[in-house]
């Protein structure tokens, strides 16, 4: 047997040690708590064989405060970085290793992210980081705070060039949540990752509350409540599956269109359905998602913040193997109304689809504003004008359906042609008004119901007169906001052809350094 050059020898004796991370004892912790190692998840994450490691030799500084030699020698670290693909697209990837000093943030780790960032954005590809840390290494003192600093600048600078993923896979606690909550979108895994800035026991010993990690920030918490996360997966695996699929929608960078997949889903497809989808009394709900559902290609529509404000419904489909974002007033869930939650969560993905040159379509049936002290005190006009500001900005094709109803304000923020819609259809149960006929009724012709002998019928009487001749998608048609009046089973050839129609639109905004959005 030939026997290897020593030195040959030695690298592969290093490169052993690197991938053994902080070895088998921590790795069997690691499992028994239900959660994969880095390597591992790189692994599923990855096409095979496509990973590609950088900084596999580097180790942490030598200052460290209360650390004896055997801790300083794990190779690379306690991060992993480098290349891979995902169905064949260049992907950079970071994965902290856990089973290394809790994962945690020391100089050389944060370098070995930063270089990664710098890559990523320099060569114009998507940036994965898989999360497991314990957060700063306290022996290396202000210097590991820096390092989250350095990451948090590249971050930002990275933001709108090229895709930023977070996935939290385990803790993820105080400065180094802000890394993730920079990033794009956020995926937690339920039951084994959590997101806070201070601790159940700081809580506990600054406000008396008495609450469990989960509860504090947990998958759920931050989906459902908090709105920080974007996707809770079951599993670690459900999440890198994820990671994949929401890729497939998004292009390498800022600079170029998203990836066409052709379908078999016959692009001139009618649905039939549609056309008794929407109640004929408009105070009774249906659910958007089923609209969705019967228009995209093979049904499949990719939901970001599914549990999180969800009076609206925000994701990824595709129309003729187009890739599109879609926004959609849900009926469902308190009749559809923008509120300050569901403003700001439509705002950003708006902006998201418009910095990476994904098309925008809009589904609306909104009644307006919600109402009450509380919406008024926590902003809702500021976090109305967001998603207000998020549309007017936008260039990005855009095209909207008016489902039912489109009242007040909200018919002009809900991407209005006077915001710069380039197709505004609507469906014969299209309602277009100032308010509601009840409400508007009641304000008009308040005096000859009072004085009525019969008020109720009176005002049922004017309310029917009243939604005969305003509130049908005719009267803006004949002004021009309205492009088409359409029968609703005919919706998915049209927003193709549409798609199609805009392919090399081209706007832009006033030369500015940037805006100023109403945060």
């Amino acid at each position: 047997m030939t026997r290897n050059h020593p030195k040959i020898e030695h690298l592969n004796d290093m490169r052993l040690r690197s991938e053994a991370g902080g070895g088998p004892d921590r790795v069997a912790k690691q499992h028994q708590s239900g959660k994969l190692t880095a390597r591992e998840r790189l692994d599923l994450m990855l096409d095979p064989g496509s990973f590609r490691e950088i900084d596999a030799f580097v180790v942490q500084r030598e200052r460290n405060f209360g650390m004896d030699e055997a801790d300083k020698q794990f190779l690379g670290d306690s991060v992993i970085t480098g290349w891979g693909t995902i169905n064949g697209r260049l992907v950079y990837v970071y994965a902290q290793d856990f089973t290394v000093m809790g994962g945690s943030l020391s100089e050389a780790h944060a370098e070995k992210i930063c270089k990664i960032l710098d890559m990523a954005v320099k060569n114009g590809a998507p940036v994965i980081g898989l999360n497991d840390s314990g957060g700063a290494r306290i022996q290396e003192g202000v210097v590991s705070l820096g390092g989250y600093a350095d990451i948090f600048l590249r971050n930002t600078l990275a933001s709108g060039v090229v895709p930023q993923l977070s996935v939290i896979m385990g803790p993820c606690a105080g400065g180094a949540v802000y890394s993730p909550a920079l990033t794009d979108f956020i995926f937690m895994v339920k039951d084994t990752s959590y997101m806070f800035v201070t601790g159940p026991d700081v809580v506990r010993t600054v406000t008396h509350e008495d609450v469990s990690f989960e509860e504090l920030g947990g998958a759920m918490t931050h989906n459902a409540v908090s709105g920080v996360s974007h996707v809770a997966a079951n599993t670690e695996e459900d999440a890198l599956f994820l990671i994949r699929e929401i890729l497939g929608y998004m292009p390498q960078n800022n600079m170029e269109d998203p990836p066409f997949e052709p379908t078999k889903d016959d692009p001139l497809r009618t649905e039939e359905a549609l056309n008794d989808l929407v109640p004929d009394d408009p105070s009774k709900p249906y659910d958007v998602k089923e609209v969705i559902r019967l228009i995209v290609d093979e049904s499949r529509f990719f939901e970001i913040h599914e549990h999180f404000a969800q009076n609206v419904v925000v994701g990824f489909a595709r129309l003729g193997g187009h890739s599109i974002g879609i926004i959609a007033n849900q009926p469902a869930v308190l009749a559809g109304v923008l509120d300050i939650k569901a403003s700001e969560k439509a705002a950003r993905f708006i902006r998201f689809c418009d910095a990476f040159n994904i098309p925008i379509i809009t589904f609306e049936d909104v009644p307006g504003f919600m109402p009450g002290t509380d919406q008024e005190h926590g902003g809702i006009i500021r976090s109305g004008a967001k998603l207000l500001y998020a549309y007017c900005e936008a260039t990005v094709p855009k095209i909207t359906v008016v489902t039912r109803k489109a009242y007040g304000g909200a018919y002009c923020v809900m991407n209005s042609k006077h915001i710069r819609s380039d197709l505004n259809l609507a469906w014969p149960t299209a309602e277009l008004a100032v308010m509601g006929p009840d409400g508007a009724v009641s304000i008009i012709f308040r005096r000859e119901i009072a004085e009525a002998e019969d008020p109720v019928e009176r005002k049922a009487e004017l309310v029917q007169d009243y939604r005969d001749r305003f509130a049908n998608p005719y009267v803006a048609a004949a002004r021009g906001y309205i492009d088409d009046v359409i029968v609703p089973s005919e919706t998915r050839p049209r927003l193709i052809n549409a798609l199609e129609m805009l392919q090399n639109k081209r706007d832009t905004n006033p030369p500015k350094k940037h805006g100023n959005i109403p945060l």
